[in-house]
């Protein structure tokens, strides 16, 4: 099992515990190595929401001994202008705002911003000027938070 499936088992119910959810784990093996994790508080991702998390993993990570060295551990928003990265991102920021880049053209068009309404049936939903468009999931090629 891969280091960060292990600590999504190990993340997850801490999360939980205050309605946090999780946005990616990224773990780069190096001299050093750096495990990141982006979370996201549906109220706002405050810094004392990551130190929290920060010292709750810290500490487990620390008794599972998943990491055979000395490691930097770091935890934050996913910030303002990253692109999604996974599926369940399109249920994690339901409701907000986003742009879609397409890969191919929907009705002449290839950049839609909307407000996000979800994911069914392999296809994002998103509300743009009173109207309700689905684009193909295999045919976007970035999502973002609009801001």
């Amino acid at each position: 099992m891969k280091v960060e499936e292990k600590v999504k088992e190990l993340l997850l119910p801490i999360l939980e515990e205050r309605d946090f959810k999780l946005v990616d784990i990224e773990f780069i093996p190096s001299k050093r190595p750096i495990l990141r994790i982006y979370i996201y508080n549906p109220e706002g991702t405050s810094i004392d929401d990551c130190e929290w998390v920060s010292k709750r993993i810290g500490a487990l990570l620390d008794v599972e001994d998943l990491i055979d060295k000395a490691y930097i551990l770091e935890v934050s928003s996913p910030g303002l202008d990253r692109k999604f990265k996974n599926i369940e991102e399109y249920d994690i920021f339901k409701g907000r705002d986003v742009v879609i880049k397409t890969k191919e053209p929907i009705n002449e068009k290839k950049v839609f911003k909307g407000t996000l309404l979800g994911l069914e049936d392999e296809k994002v939903k998103i509300k743009e000027n009173e109207e309700t468009v689905e684009i193909p999931l295999e045919n976007v090629s970035q999502t973002k938070l609009d801001f």
